[in-house]
């Protein structure tokens, strides 16, 4: 008859217990988490140099990455070193590209990508206008795969894991300092 004796600890206290629980879990909402420029930039020297066959008749490498934040524009601007040889020729090229491009999430990977790359402006050492347009040409068809795999930011696994709650990243908005990235609590 014990059992009986105290309906509260033996009912209630459990149910309470469960509803300060709850209670914690649902105050654990959206966040967001600042990631400046400076570890954006980290994360790309780590992954350059980049070297690429392009077009099956270019090699192409890629060096020395210069990171922009464009936030009125919702983009980011690339620079790089280029290197540029024909295949078949002992012949080479070296200069500059400007790119730029929107960045994106990709919760598979977890991780920012830049993504829609365009080439913004071409400047190959000791070659005249004429083949620095052609030059602007074939890296516009070839900038997006040159750069859609390199990672910009990589999310850490305890980036997404907040007092034993498990987030996803469900948004980013470029600023003037680096990258403001929204986090949702999983479902």
């Amino acid at each position: 008859m014990k059992f009986f004796a105290n309906p509260i600890k033996t009912i209630f206290l459990p149910l309470i217990a469960c509803g300060v629980l709850a209670s914690c879990a649902s105050l654990i909402g959206p966040r967001q988490r600042e990631v400046p420029i400076e570890r954006l930039q980290e994360g790309l020297n780590r992954r350059f140099p980049l070297n690429n066959r392009a077009m099956v008749l270019l090699d192409v490498q890629l060096t020395h990455p210069q990171l922009t934040m464009l936030p009125e524009s919702g983009r980011v601007a690339l620079s790089v070193d280029a290197s540029i040889a024909p295949a078949f020729t002992r012949q080479s090229w070296s200069g500059s590209l400007a790119m730029s491009g929107r960045l994106v999430i990709d919760n598979a990977r977890n991780a920012v990508f830049i993504d829609d790359a365009r080439v913004d402006s071409v400047n190959i050492n000791g070659v005249d206008d004429e083949r620095q347009r052609q030059f602007k040409l074939v890296a516009n068809l070839v900038a997006d795969s040159l750069i859609r795999d390199v990672p910009v930011y990589s999310f850490r696994p305890e980036d997404l894991r907040i007092a034993g709650v498990q987030f996803v990243p469900t948004g980013i908005m470029t600023t003037s300092r680096g990258l403001v990235v929204n986090f949702e609590p999983v479902r």
